[in-house]
């Protein structure tokens, strides 16, 4: 029933109950020796006396119910601010009233409970190092973090997991370890109800990354031990075979002895100098610093490193600016160019924008890849005279400026490509 509907009979209500008593007072008039002027003014009487009670049961009993309406109503548009007046004037009405702004105010207090919850949900979440992915009942976005937008780039509400390429992962029923992407991830997946729809959670960790960052600190640790102790012996066993190669020329010896103990002096003088390059390579990645981030121009970056060589070509992407060290960048695409030539072919370097990260990419038109098992092993290399360090330091300062930095057989035609992903400014 509708409160018109609800006032029309508290009205009628009040009028049935009155309009007997009038009828009497006016039957009694008429019928009794009255001059007409005494019977017109209890008319008139009569009238004002209805009007009254209908003016005083709309005030006591309709306006109230008309105000409680109004609260009720911005309660459920969430209105917690409004109030009902006259809420303790004692009355019944009054009672009520308080009671109704009573639980309006335990509503707004339960509102914004509810409301810095979920910013500290989405706070927290955002901060997360895991990719979080969120998908309707059709496998459409919802919600997704820093961490996944960075993963998969365009993640716009309401794309597709396939479109995503994520719906491999999303299809998995249980926690898993899975390779994708070159590197080794951690996946789970979880269902929720939203309105009585079953949503699904996905929440994928590189877990490459992690174990990496252990091998880092375990080598630092072990170059630490070996570079002290086999510094401590290569420096005196270089000198003391120099110093016996200067006497043994000296000396009077037959010349077939004077020549072989030469040779060997002096094979262990260039053992011991190797051995010293070995530990100065391997203190490098011990030693990288953390990288001194500014606003940096890549274009201008890029540029400075393609001239090095007049055999790459540069195919300029748009104007991006990043958070990055400057040397470090630089080191980074020189080394990768460098790899690039070796190859053989055509180097082309190019970069684009991907959502809220860069791509660069450094194509040759070598071989190939036959196996990616040792890419980034330390010191493992197929190059004569290789170091094996130049990758696996490019990728140490990749991930050190929160990116990635794979390397992949081309598609359809011979060559490796070298991508490097940074987040944008």
């Amino acid at each position: 029933m509708t409160l018109l509907g609800y006032e029309r009979r508290i009205i009628g209500t009040a009028l049935l109950a009155v309009i007997p008593l009038a009828a009497a007072a006016l039957l009694l008039a008429w019928t009794g020796d009255f001059p007409k002027v005494v019977f017109w003014t209890i008319v008139f009487l009569v009238v004002i006396a209805l009007a009254i009670v209908t003016w005083a049961m709309r005030e006591v009993i309709v306006y109230p119910l008309r105000t409680l309406v109004n609260v009720v109503s911005a309660m459920r548009e969430e209105d917690y601010m409004t109030r009902a007046r006259e809420a303790a004037d004692g009355t019944i009405f009054g009672d009520v009233m308080y009671e109704v702004n009573e639980l309006s105010a335990a509503m707004r207090r339960r509102h914004l409970a509810v409301l810095e919850a979920a910013a500290l949900v989405r706070a927290v979440i955002a901060e997360v190092e895991a990719a979080i992915f969120a998908f309707d009942a059709e496998s459409r976005l919802e919600l997704v973090n820093r961490a996944g937008e960075r993963l998969v780039g365009d993640a716009r509400p309401g794309r597709t997991a396939a479109e995503l390429g994520l719906d491999e992962l999303l299809a998995l029923e249980e926690a898993s370890t899975v390779e994708w992407r070159g590197a080794r991830w951690s996946v789970r997946v979880s269902t929720f109800r939203r309105e009585g729809e079953t949503h699904r959670l996905l929440v994928i960790a590189d877990i490459s990354r992690a174990l990496r960052q252990e091998e880092i600190r375990a080598w630092q640790r072990v170059v630490r031990v070996l570079g002290h102790e086999l510094n401590n012996s290569l420096a005196p066993i270089k000198s003391i075979a120099g110093s016996l190669e200067e006497a043994v020329e000296g000396a009077e010896i037959a010349a077939p002895l004077q020549h072989n103990l030469t040779r060997g002096l002096g094979v262990i003088s260039r053992r011991a100098d190797a051995l010293a390059r070995f530990l100065s390579g391997y203190s490098e990645l011990a030693r990288l610093p953390a990288p001194t981030l500014r606003n940096v121009d890549l274009g201008t970056v890029v540029r400075r490193a393609v001239l090095l060589d007049p055999r790459v070509v540069l195919e300029e992407g748009p104007p991006v600016r990043l958070e990055a060290d400057e040397d470090q960048l630089e080191q980074v695409i020189i080394n990768l160019l460098k790899n690039a030539i070796d190859a053989g072919g055509t180097v082309t370097v190019t970069w684009r924008v991907d959502g809220e990260a860069v791509e660069l990419a450094v194509r040759d038109e070598g071989p190939g890849l036959a196996s990616t098992a040792n890419l980034f092993v330390p010191f493992f290399t197929t190059k004569p005279g290789g170091s094996g360090i130049g990758l696996v330091l490019s990728r140490q300062i990749a991930e050190a400026h929160g990116g990635t930095l794979v390397l992949r057989n081309r598609e359809h035609v011979h060559g490796c490509e070298a991508v490097l992903r940074l987040p944008q400014t």
